[in-house]
C-alpha cells in the first residue's frame, strides 16, 4: 500500500511513522518544516482533565486511551530517534476560586484517578499559587511533552523506519481518477498513492472544504521567565500545571508558559498587545509572583476545529481520500490514539470510531 500524508505535524508523523512500520510505503508531504503548525505552537500538556470537563463522552474515552498509550509511546519515539521529547507526568490542577467552581469540580472528582484538595494542600504543592482559592481538583497522572521536541523527533523516527518526508511541499488539490482520490499536485511535482490522509491542521480545511470542513481558531501565548535568582524548580515555577483565572501555566526549561486565547479570525497568526495583557492578568491573579517576571517570547498558533468540535478520523465518503483532524485543542494528547486508530483503519484491522467518522457530518 501506498500512502501520502498532507501535513508533517505531530498527527501526520505519528500515522506516518505507524504505517511505516507496518510495512506501507509512506510519503508526508509538509508545507513549511515538520512539526510546525499548531504542534509547533502548542504547550505540550497531555490535559485529560482540564480542557475535557465538558466534551463529549467518546472524546473523553478516547483521551483517557490516549492518555495510558504515551508513556510507551514516548519511549519509542525516543529509541527511534535518539532524541530526547521530555515526557513527565508532572500532575495537573485546576483551581477553585468560589463555591460554585468548587462544587463543579467536586462532581468530576468521582472519577477515578481524580481528586479534590483544599487550599492548603493547593500551597503545599504549588507555594507561590494565589491565597484566592478555595481549593482545586487534583489529576496526579497528567503529563507534558516538549512538543517542539517532539515534532523533532518524529520526523527522525519516520525516516528511520523507511518513511519519505517532503518539506516545503505544499499539496494544492487532490486529483480524482475514476471516482477516486489519485494524485497530489503540489507546484513542485506530483504524487500518486493509493490513499491519502489529511493531517493538514486547519490548512486541511483550505484543500478539501467539503470534505474536511475544518476552520482554524487562533490561540496565543506568552512565556514569562523569573528574575535570574530564582529560576531553579521550587523556588518560583511551580512542578505542575495550574489552571484558574481564565489561563493556564506549564513550566518548562526555566520558563513558564501561559495560555491560550482563543479567536476566529481565519489564518491571521500576528501577536497582539491585548493577548498578551489579557495572559498575563490572568497569571499574576493565579500566581501573584508573575507580576515581577519578564515576557521573553509570545507567539501565536491554530487550531483545527470540525463543525462539532469532535475529530475527523477516518474515510471520507470519497474513495481514497481519508482525515486525520479536527483535534480542537488536544492534538498532543490525542497524538499516539490518532496514530493508533489511523494505522489500524488503514490496514483493516479496526473500523472507524462511530463519533469520530468524518462521514458523520456529511449525513
Amino acid at each position: 500500500m501506498k500512502v501520502v500524508i498532507v501535513g508533517g505535524g505531530v498527527a501526520g508523523l505519528s500515522v506516518g511513522w505507524r504505517l511505516a512500520q507496518s510495512g506501507a510505503e509512506v510519503i508526508v508531504l509538509e508545507r513549511s518544516q515538520p512539526g510546525g503548525g499548531a504542534s509547533g505552537a502548542a504547550a505540550g500538556m497531555i490535559a485529560v482533565t482540564a480542557e475535557l470537563l465538558d466534551a463529549h463522552a467518546a472524546e473523553i474515552e478516547f483521551a483517557r486511551q490516549s492518555n495510558a498509550l504515551w508513556p510507551e509511546f514516548a519511549e519509542e519515539v525516543e529509541a527511534a530517534s535518539d532524541r530526547v521529547v521530555g515526557f513527565a507526568r508532572k500532575g495537573a490542577m485546576i483551581l477553585a476560586t468560589n463555591a460554585t467552581e468548587l462544587a463543579r469540580l467536586s462532581r468530576k472528582a468521582t472519577e477515578p484517578g481524580l481528586s479534590m484538595i483544599d487550599h492548603g494542600q493547593v500551597r503545599a504543592l504549588a507555594p507561590l499559587v494565589t491565597e484566592n482559592q478555595v481549593g482545586a481538583l487534583w489529576s496526579p497522572k497528567e503529563a507534558v511533552v516538549d512538543n517542539r521536541a517532539l515534532g523533532v523527533a518524529l520526523a527522525y523516527a519516520f525516516q528511520r523506519a523507511g518513511g519519505r518526508l517532503i518539506t516545503n511541499e505544499a499539496v494544492v488539490r487532490i486529483e480524482r481518477r475514476n471516482g477516486r482520490a489519485a494524485i497530489a499536485h503540489t507546484p513542485f511535482g506530483l504524487y500518486h498513492a493509493d490513499v491519502f490522509v489529511l493531517a493538514a491542521g486547519a490548512w486541511s480545511g483550505q484543500l478539501e472544504p467539503q470534505l474536511a470542513p475544518i476552520t482554524p481558531v487562533k490561540g496565543e501565548m506568552i512565556a514569562l521567565e523569573p528574575p535570574q535568582g530564582q529560576r531553579s524548580i521550587g523556588s518560583a515555577l511551580p512542578d505542575q500545571v495550574i489552571w484558574g483565572y481564565g489561563v493556564y501555566a506549564v513550566p518548562r526549561d526555566g520558563r513558564l508558559l501561559v495560555g491560550a486565547t482563543a479567536e476566529m479570525v481565519g489564518f491571521d497568526t500576528q501577536i497582539t498587545e491585548e493577548a498578551a495583557r489579557a495572559l498575563r492578568a490572568g497569571v499574576e491573579n493565579l500566581l501573584p509572583a508573575a507580576k515581577d517576571w519578564t515576557l521573553v517570547d509570545q507567539w501565536a498558533g491554530l487550531r483545527p476545529r470540525a463543525p462539532d468540535g469532535l475529530p475527523l478520523l477516518g474515510p471520507t465518503s470519497e474513495d481514497g481520500l481519508w482525515l486525520a483532524g479536527g483535534q480542537f485543542r488536544n492534538g498532543i494528547l490525542f497524538a499516539p490514539a490518532i496514530a493508533q486508530s489511523i494505522a489500524a483503519q488503514l490496514t483493516g484491522k479496526a473500523a472507524p470510531i462511530a463519533a469520530f467518522d468524518p462521514r458523520r457530518l456529511k449525513a
